[in-house]
Order: C-alpha cells, then sequence, then structure tokens
C-alpha cells in the first residue's frame, strides 16, 4: 500500500477539493480520503493538481515523424497525405517499436495514461506480409509496454484506395485484401495485458458490406469500434454519390452505430448525422490540434452532445502532444465559429479527457479518483509563469485553459511511477525521439 496526498484534487466534481489522500494497493485505488490538512507520515507528496490519468483516444504514432517537415507551402489534408504516405512507406517493426516507444514516452510526460493506437500500417512496402502478420502491430504493443502506458490497439481494417479504386503506392501495406482476411489476421493479436479494438478506417478506404463485417467482429466480441468520420467534404461528397448517404448514415446502415462505436473528427456533418451518433450514443473523438493543423474545419462538438452523444480527445498527427491544448481548443475554436463563448466548460472537458476517453477505449475502469478505479495519477504544477496564481476555486479552468504539458510532474500509471520530477523515469525521451525519427526520415 503507497499512500500519496493531493494538495488538490480533482474527483470529478465542479470544483478542486483540498488536501485529499489517495490510498494506492497494487495497480488499484483503495481508498480515498478528502480534507487531510497535511502529509500523513510516509505518504508521498503531490503539490499542484492531482487529475486522473488523460486518455490520447486517437494516435497515429508513426506520424509523429513528421512534426515540422510538412509546415512550409501551401495545400490541404489531401497534399498533406502524401507527405504522410512518403513517411509510412519508410517504416518496419524494429523502427516502428523506436518511433512509437518514444512517441508514447512523450505522450507519458504529458499525462496520458492511455493510448488509442488506430493502426492501420500492417504489412511491407510491397503488401507482403511480414513472417508474423502482426509484427507491425505487436511492436506497438511493446512500444506502449517500454514507455510505461496502456494501449488500446484498435487494428483498422483499409481495403481501398478510394471508393471503387485499389489501394496504390503506400496503401498496399495497409490492405488485407478483404475484411475477412482482416478479422482473421486482427483475430490471432492476443495479449492479457492489452485491449483490442477495430477500426473501419473510413468509409472511402472500406466498403459497406465489408463495414458490417467489421462492425460485427467487434461487437461479437464486445470491442471498441472506432472510425474516421466525414473528415473531408470530398469525402461526404464521394459517399453520397457512390452509396446514396453520408458516411455516417452508410455506417448505420452497416450496423455499427451503438455506444461502443467512435466517430473520430465528425467534422463535416449533417443536421441527421448528428442525430443518428447521438441517438447511437456514439463516442466522437475530437483532435483540434490536427484538424486545425490540416485546415480539416471545425466539428459542431456541441451540437453532437446536445443530441445525445459523448467526446472523447486526440492528439492524431501528433502535430503537438498535449491534453490540455486539445480539450481547450474545442471550446476554443467553437468560440472563433460561432461568436459565443462558454460552449464547453471545464469540467466537461476534463471528463472527455479522462473517463470518457478511457471508456472510449475499453478501460471502462479508469479515468477516475475513487476506490477500485485503476490508480492512475497525473500531478499538475501550479507554480509555472503559466498557472502562478491558481487557488481551489480556479484550478480547474485554469489548468484547462492555461496549463501546458510541461506543466505535469508526476504521473502514476497502475500504481507505477512513470513520470518524477517532469521525467520519464526510464527514457531519455527527447533523444530516443530524436533517433527514432532520424532513422525513419534521415
Amino acid at each position: 500500500m503507497t499512500a500519496y496526498w493531493c494538495e488538490l484534487a480533482w474527483l470529478g466534481g465542479g470544483e478542486a477539493e483540498r488536501g485529499v489522500l489517495i490510498d494506492v494497493d497494487g495497480e488499484r485505488i483503495a481508498a480515498v480520503t478528502s480534507g487531510v490538512p497535511a502529509p500523513l507520515s510516509g505518504a508521498v507528496r503531490l503539490d499542484g493538481l492531482t487529475l486522473p490519468g488523460l486518455a490520447n483516444a486517437h494516435s497515429h504514432a508513426f506520424q509523429r515523424a513528421l512534426r515540422g517537415r510538412t509546415q512550409h507551402g501551401t495545400g490541404s489534408f489531401w497534399t498533406w497525405r502524401e507527405q504522410m504516405y512518403r513517411a509510412a512507406e519508410r517504416i518496419d517493426p524494429d523502427t516502428y517499436l523506436a518511433l512509437a516507444r518514444a512517441t508514447y514516452a512523450e505522450m507519458a510526460l504529458a499525462g496520458v495514461t492511455t493510448v488509442g493506437e488506430f493502426h492501420y500500417l500492417h504489412h511491407g512496402p510491397d503488401g507482403t506480409p511480414y513472417d508474423d502478420p502482426n509484427a507491425m502491430g505487436n511492436a506497438l504493443i511493446q512500444a506502449a509496454a517500454e514507455a510505461g502506458i496502456r494501449i488500446t490497439l484498435i487494428d483498422a481494417c483499409y481495403l481501398h484506395g478510394g471508393i471503387d479504386r485499389p489501394p496504390e503506392g503506400a496503401q498496399v501495406r495497409f490492405s488485407d485484401g478483404t475484411a475477412e482476411a482482416w478479422a482473421e489476421r486482427v483475430g490471432a493479436l492476443a495479449n492479457d495485458s492489452v485491449r483490442i479494438g477495430a477500426a473501419i478506417h473510413s468509409i472511402r478506404a472500406v466498403d459497406p458490406e465489408s463495414a458490417r463485417v467489421v462492425a460485427g467482429w467487434a461487437r461479437t466480441g464486445g470491442r471498441p469500434l472506432h472510425a474516421h468520420v466525414s473528415e473531408q467534404p470530398a469525402e461526404n461528397k464521394a459517399c453520397v454519390e457512390a452509396y446514396g448517404g453520408t458516411p455516417t448514415a452508410v455506417l448505420a446502415d452497416a450496423d455499427a452505430l451503438d455506444a461502443d462505436f467512435t466517430a473520430v473528427h465528425a467534422t463535416h456533418l449533417t443536421d441527421a448525422d448528428v442525430d443518428l451518433l447521438g441517438g447511437a450514443g456514439a463516442c466522437c473523438c475530437i483532435c483540434p490540434t490536427t484538424e486545425r493543423d490540416l485546415a480539416d474545419g471545425i466539428g459542431a462538438m456541441r451540437q453532437l452532445l446536445d443530441a445525445g452523444a459523448s467526446m472523447s480527445l486526440g492528439s492524431d498527427s501528433h502535430a503537438v502532444i498535449d491534453t490540455f491544448e486539445e480539450a481547450r481548443a474545442v471550446e476554443l475554436d467553437e468560440r472563433l465559429a460561432t461568436g459565443e463563448r462558454g460552449r464547453h466548460p471545464a469540467v466537461e472537458l476534463l471528463r472527455a479527457a479522462t473517463g470518457r476517453g478511457h471508456a472510449s477505449l475499453g478501460w471502462a475502469n479508469a479515468g477516475r479518483i475513487e476506490p477500485g478505479a485503476r490508480a492512475d495519477l497525473v500531478a499538475v504544477g501550479l507554480d509555472s509563469v503559466r498557472l502562478a496564481g491558481t487557488d481551489a476555486r480556479t484550478a480547474l479552468e485554469s489548468v484547462v485553459f492555461a496549463a501546458a504539458a510541461a506543466d505535469v510532474r508526476h504521473v502514476l500509471v497502475d500504481g507505477r511511477t512513470v513520470v518524477e520530477d517532469g521525467r520519464h523515469t526510464a527514457l531519455d525521451v527527447p533523444r530516443e525521439l530524436d533517433d527514432a525519427i532520424r532513422a525513419v526520415m534521415g
């Protein structure tokens, strides 16, 4: 048993609480006691504001290598995608292990305790499976373990290079050929310490009948199901022309929408799409730093929440890895689009970053500070220039709207200290990132 005394802690309510003692027994929280004025003898002191572990619900780890390399010239999502494909062609299981481990360690430094890795980089560059058909997925699982965080490997079915087009170039390594072959490969993934989820990459990459197969596989196993949905207007236009409905409508017809489904991006939705996702109680994972980096647009998250959907957050292409920035961007971007402030209160954004994000990844017992929950704690220092002057009454708003990943001081994952005094306990993260990115990009 280890005791942690928190100067301030968020226990899920509208304000931070002072003097919270958290007893941890192995991987679980055993007890939570508020109103403890000073640390008990032997307790680990956590100054600042202690939060539950943060969930990064949408990651493409290999795209971390692109940071800073796509910020020149003009273009769009589609021109960026060609640069991304060139990076995808260069990666093998060994370089992926190193790059993903460093990327996940960067997430740990930012307070992320669980990552949802949306994985479609399956085979060799020419499409030939590795001797272990899941070599790339297993590299990601190993990377998360070595970085000290949990992973839900969301294995993506990707069959077509576009509607009615075969995969080409880098896309050939994404494809298993058929949904049945995808299911056979991903069914061989087994690891007691992780969650295996499923993804319909997008309606442009998975036809409706194949989407039904993937959705059925996920539902039969009680697994999370994710999909890129309406990230671009061109995707919607092509889908309507080919199938007579929007991507959301096609997914609904494929029996994919329910409370275990997560629509990633969900940027360009019709009112009918919003009603379908909200009526199903689906989660919508918004990734604002990527969506603005790629000029994708601003989604209508308030409308989705009001319709009955829930929200999670992801860093997607890792233009930055900072969950606080993702959280506040949901609110701030909508302010720009609507001219209205206060659409998403700090508590709502924190719930998206913690409990709701973990639930969308299949970890319903994480993302909360309460007895029986997984022992994930993130201590955010309040003494930086960004947060100086914060007190218990303003702590939640200050952290959501002003904190940075650099303010994270201590991270506990399943009762293990992964970050202490702002440093990873096992890895030299900047050096590992530098070495791994150079190995891929040259």
